[in-house]
């Protein structure tokens, strides 16, 4: 068997916010990575052999050996190189506990109300709306008046929400509301998040976001 790959190596989705927590925050680091593109409908050996549970993106390889699941990734580098930027704020158990909460309200929340936004119609989609529509109020009652949720610092709730920014249109265009009038301080937020470096190099257009969405549909037969 050939020798493990030293270094970091990401196995990830272009369009996958999962896999933009990821890319995001090794840029915010500034630790070079190798980038692996996988394709998800024939998955890779390497894939299935890094994560065999679960068989989903992203996978983080260190010097071979896997780390999965994105928010978990996201702590993994914080503790591996300390000497980097942290995500999570430092000597405060506080509010390392809220931003890892919210971070989790992100993960069970936005993704899943969002794919309903898509995939339903009729009732079951109003109430997705419903849903979304209070989803980002309380993300923006998290954020107050500060400039980023960890306060000053961009950080690591910032990090897991920002990649849903550019899916934003979508949610917008199905479920027939604007973030800017629900969550305007949110909305704020997001655009200030997108004028980072590492935010604007790693998400992708809403347009073609939108795009990937149209070619779901037509995959799962939603018309």
């Amino acid at each position: 068997m050939a020798a493990e790959k030293k270094g970091l190596q990401l196995l990830d989705f272009w369009v996958s916010p999962f896999g933009q927590r990821c890319r995001i925050a090794m840029a915010e680091k500034g630790l070079a990575y190798e980038y692996l593109e996988q394709d998800l409908g024939n998955k890779s050996e390497l894939l299935l052999r890094s994560n065999p549970v679960h068989k989903k993106i992203p996978v983080l390889l260190h010097d071979g050996r896997p780390v999965c699941e994105s928010l978990i990734i996201l702590q993994y580098l914080d503790e591996a190189f300390p000497s980097t930027p942290a995500l999570l704020p430092a000597g405060d158990p506080y509010a390392r506990a809220q931003a890892r909460f919210w971070a989790d309200y992100v993960d069970k929340k936005v993704y899943d109300c969002g794919s309903r936004l898509w995939k339903l119609k009729g009732e079951p989609q109003a109430e997705a709306r419903k849903e979304m529509v209070e989803i980002l109020k309380t993300l923006e009652g998290a954020l107050g008046e500060k400039p980023y949720f960890g306060g000053d610092t961009f950080g690591f709730v910032d990090v897991a929400f920002v990649p849903f920014t550019a899916w934003f249109l979508s949610y917008e265009r199905y479920g027939e509301f604007s973030v800017a009038e629900v969550a305007p301080k949110l909305a704020a937020w997001a655009k200030r998040c997108g004028e980072r470096e590492s935010v604007a190099k790693n998400l992708h257009p809403p347009e073609k976001v939108y795009e990937f969405i149209g070619v779901l549909k037509k995959k799962y037969g939603v018309e």
